[in-house]
């Protein structure tokens, strides 16, 4: 093969210096023939004229010297005049070893094909054998074989393997290969060493890509705050006359600003418009008030910060109440700890409301709100109308489990209250006695105008939240939306429970979830839990992904599955933040340390319990509920009293047949039977719906038994002895 044309052009005046020193007048020839020659193979302007410019001075040079000899003079003098015809080659040289002539875009007659030229720079800077002077070969042998072209009118891009003898190793890399053929290394792709011989590499060149897609329009947005103008705080956007300013900013899908509205407050957002608005998911923007409510904080994210979850186990010591009374139930968005209050040292107890609907992870915050008492050593008293849905019961002092065991813990709880009242007439903290939680999950079923036990339950609960913070007692309650009705259309039930303490909002069903007018809470205006969507973005896909081929027994749901728990966490003097409570990667129940439950005290409540469950505390129209303990006990030591109206009709002839048909001595033989046939505890509405009767008729005759030791009670559920 024969020289290159970069080192045609770059030696042939070296050649032609030290051939001038022979040839004589005739190196003029030879100089014309070098300057037609680099004209020939394409030189450029600047290479043409340092030729002749080392042409001429190797020709004057040469006929000196030729002369010189002629006259006999002495032969070192001749060979002086070689000196300048050697500087005016290296000058050349040094001229034209930075240039590297451009590949034709064509391949025409006459001229090297594309293929050829890129094989002749593979050869001259990567692999040999020809070398330039001075520069040194990136990996010798390493051939460019299997060469292939693909040219188009926008593009020029070649493939091939580089190849060396067995034995060797390619190390050729890709920014090699983009400094020899003058292009960005994000146009060279190399194929990974792990999946090919270790000397055999294959190898894409874009010497020329596709036209790059047209600028942006002048004056189409393209900032958050060009965004936010032209979609968001426009008339019919999400956010009607607001600015946005960034106070975070590390990408178009990554920043934090403040949205504010010139002296008028911003009101309720919607976060689908807003999503719209800036074309993102509703899950990927969080806003947060500010004390201001002409004022918003907005935070858009790639990945939202709480999909990933925090799991229950990796946070077990911060689960036990601290020294200002708090636990950790979750993680705010910042990643910081959110933190509630179950007690307020030097003043009693604190209250929570919780709402949720179904699958939005409201009874997982009350399986860790159980455990955080249980591991605080605080008493709980729980009421779950619907039977079977809290896993951590048995962390309870007492269970109410079913619609009447609830509101039986129900009276329980206000008969504690008023025993301590009797007890502690000058207010103090700490107690003696331990505090008191009274959890009722699913208050809607007890509290609403169509429950069986609406007055009465309304009534104690209205007390509860009123007075019983100052005795230890704090109160737990959880419902499925925000609205009055689920309150029994009672404002001072929910009014208490925000100013006693926290409040817990979750995902509800579509249209139940807006804090607007009736329902707004304060620091949390605005807000519409309906919004919270149900499922992260991709989840979808995620699941037609699925793999069907085998059933895996070991699976269990990881965070990303969905957004339980995901919602907004109110404490008191803050506003509404965004949070996801804990992920209950492990049982609550595993994490309670062997530690027994705690009972509350020894009391005359506590002692007459049974009785007490079974004795309503409103007379017969609902009204008028028992005010002091000493009614309340004589009341309870009467005997099981006859329900209120409402429950009689709802109750159907079947009760009074039930109480003739099944006499009290043909009822506790049953009740024994069943209790050592079962080897197992029930409470006593299960043990009511196995006999075919109801809990009004087995209470009174479990209690008999308890007298006569042939039952026992363990927190609401009973067994043989």
């Amino acid at each position: 093969m024969g020289p290159t044309r970069a080192q045609f052009i770059q030696y042939a005046p070296a050649a032609l210096a030290v051939g001038a020193l022979t040839v004589g007048p005739w190196s003029a020839l030879a100089a014309a023939a070098a300057g037609a020659g680099a004209w020939a193979v394409g030189a450029s302007a600047p290479a043409l004229r340092s030729l002749i410019a080392c042409g001429i001075t190797a020709t004057g040079s040469g006929i000196a010297a030729h002369q010189l000899l002629a006259t006999g003079m002495d032969p070192l003098f001749a060979l002086g005049l070689a000196v300048p015809a050697g500087a005016a080659a290296l000058a050349h040289h040094r001229n034209t070893a930075a240039e590297l002539p451009a590949l034709p875009a064509t391949a025409s007659a006459g001229e090297s094909s594309q293929a050829q030229v890129i094989t002749a720079w593979w050869t001259e800077f990567i692999c040999g054998p020809t070398q330039t002077e001075g520069r040194k070969l990136i990996q010798p042998g390493a051939t460019l074989a299997h060469l292939t072209l693909d040219a188009g009118e926008d593009h020029v891009s070649f493939t091939g393997i580089i190849t060396l003898p067995q034995g060797q190793q390619v190390r050729v890399k890709a920014a090699d290969i983009a400094a020899v053929y003058q292009i960005p290394v994000s146009q060279v792709e190399m194929g990974d060493p792990k999946h090919y011989a270790p000397n055999a590499l294959p190898v894409t060149v874009h010497l020329k890509k596709p036209s790059a897609a047209p600028a942006i329009v002048a004056g189409t947005p393209t900032s958050p705050e060009e965004l936010w103008a032209a979609h968001v705080a426009v008339p019919d956007g999400a956010m009607p006359g607001t600015t946005l300013a960034l106070t975070r900013y590390t990408g178009p899908l990554d920043w934090e600003g403040v949205a504010t509205r010139d002296r008028k407050a911003i009101g309720t957002v919607n976060l689908d418009d807003l999503a719209a608005n800036l074309a993102l998911s509703s899950i990927q923007i969080a806003l947060a008030r500010t004390d201001k409510p002409s004022q918003v904080q907005v935070r858009v994210m790639k990945e939202h910060a709480l999909m990933h979850g925090t799991m229950l186990s990796t946070v077990v010591d911060e689960l036990a109440m601290d020294s200002r009374g708090y636990v950790r139930l979750g993680t705010y968005i910042d990643g910081l700890a959110a933190l509630v209050p179950l007690a307020q040292p030097g003043s009693g107890a604190r209250h929570l409301y919780l709402v949720g609907g179904s699958r939005s992870g409201k009874s997982a915050v009350l399986e860790q709100v159980l455990l955080s008492a249980h591991r605080s050593r605080i008493a709980v008293i729980l009421a779950s109308p619907q039977a079977g849905t809290i896993a951590g019961a048995d962390l309870a002092a007492h269970c109410g489990d079913g619609l009447d065991e609830a509101m039986g813990a129900l009276r329980l709880a206000y008969a504690l209250m008023l025993d301590r009242e009797a007890r502690y007439r000058t207010p103090s903290f700490p107690f003696t006695d331990p505090l008191v939680l009274v959890v009722i999950d699913e208050a809607h079923m007890l509290l609403s105008v169509a429950s069986p036990y609406h007055a009465e339950a309304k009534a104690i609960v209205e007390q509860l939240t009123r007075r019983s913070l100052k005795r230890g007692i704090g109160v737990v309650l959880a419902t499925q939306t925000p609205l009055a009705e689920d309150l029994g259309n009672s404002t001072v039930i929910r009014s208490q429970l925000l100013i006693g303490g926290g409040a817990v909002f979750l995902r509800c069903a579509k249209g139940q979830g807006s804090l607007v007018g009736a329902n707004a809470v304060q620091g949390a205006e605005g807000i519409d839990l309906s919004m919270i969507p149900d499922s992260w973005p991709g989840q979808a896909q995620r699941v037609a992904d699925r793999d069907m081929s085998g059933l895996d027994t070991e699976a269990s749901a990881t965070p990303e599955d969905g957004t339980f728990g995901l919602g907004y966490l109110l404490t008191p003097g803050s506003q509404a933040v965004q949070f996801r409570s804990l992920h209950l990667d492990v049982a609550p129940a595993s994490l309670a340390a062997g530690l027994p439950a705690v009972a509350v005290e020894d009391c005359e409540a506590g002692r007459l319990r049974e009785a007490i469950t079974c004795t309503p505390m409103v007379d017969q129209r609902g009204k008028n509920l028992v005010g002091s303990l000493t009614d309340l006990l004589a009341k309870a030591q009467q005997g099981p009293a006859a329900m209120p109206q409402q429950r009689v009709q709802t109750d159907p002839a079947g009760t009074a047949a039930a109480a003739v048909g099944d006499g009290a001595e043909l009822i506790k033989p049953r009740i024994l039977e069943l209790l050592k046939e079962e080897s197992i505890p029930m409470t006593a509405e299960t043990i009511a719906r196995k006999l075919g009767t109801t809990a009004k008729n087995v209470k009174p005759r479990l209690s008999e038994l308890k007298k006569r030791d042939e039952v026992t009670n363990e927190n609401g559920l009973w067994r043989a002895a």
